[in-house]
């Protein structure tokens, strides 16, 4: 009978090596992208180098190289976090059984929660994806400003329909509104240091949109 005691003992070391190469890979990469969105927040799109990326992190440029192959992999990456981690849960808020009004509200909040915690996305969403030349970030940007005008335009239509919201309310104007609070967001933020009231900002930016649907 053959002794594979030696051969089960290697192949658990090289699945354990493969998991624990895997993991620091996706660690580096998120490091990598904290510290551009960190960057881009307190230093400007101007100062977005990957020598600047590098030093963030204590890393080489070229060991950044070895994580993503460009720049613009990085943003690219960044953009696919937005629609995996904000996305998904704007589209839960909108499809629940709650009352229009409430998904709306959670709708805001979430949006303002995660847009705070990735201090610099905002910059990123509508300055560098927005002018860059690049098709890719471009395409990845509008898919993601198109499902949240088309899920906010849900919730609005929900509302509409049981007679919550005026239907003569000019409701076509709420997801525009919507999409313009980031900017606003950032502003505060940048007055602030960074800090805000953050569930202040979501029942003013709450009350805005629903002088506009009340009847």
């Amino acid at each position: 009978m053959l002794d594979t005691s030696f051969d089960l003992h290697y192949l658990r070391k090289q699945i354990l090596a493969n998991k624990m190469a895997r993991k620091t890979t996706e660690v580096r990469q998120d490091e990598i992208k904290q510290a551009v969105l960190e960057i881009i927040f307190t230093e400007g799109l101007k100062s977005l180098s990957t020598k600047n990326i590098a030093k963030h992190i204590g890393m080489s440029e070229g060991a950044i190289f070895r994580h993503f192959a460009t720049k613009q992999d990085i943003l690219l990456s960044i953009l696919e976090d937005v629609q995996r981690e904000l996305i998904n849960q704007l589209r839960e808020v909108a499809v629940s059984s709650l009352s229009p009004d409430v998904r709306l509200e959670k709708f805001l909040c979430v949006t303002i929660r995660y847009l705070a915690e990735k201090r610099g996305i905002t910059l990123l969403l509508f300055s560098e994806a927005l002018h860059s030349d690049d098709s890719a970030l471009k395409s990845s940007l509008q898919q993601i400003f198109n499902i949240q005008r088309n899920l906010v335009s849900k919730i609005i239509l929900d509302g509409v329909a049981i007679g919550m919201w005026d239907d003569q309310a000019n409701i076509d104007r709420v997801p525009l509104i919507y999409l313009g609070i980031p900017v606003t967001l950032n502003i505060e933020l940048a007055l602030n240091g960074g800090l805000y009231y953050q569930t202040d900002f979501c029942k003013q930016m709450l009350e805005l949109l629903l002088k506009m649907l009340r009847k």
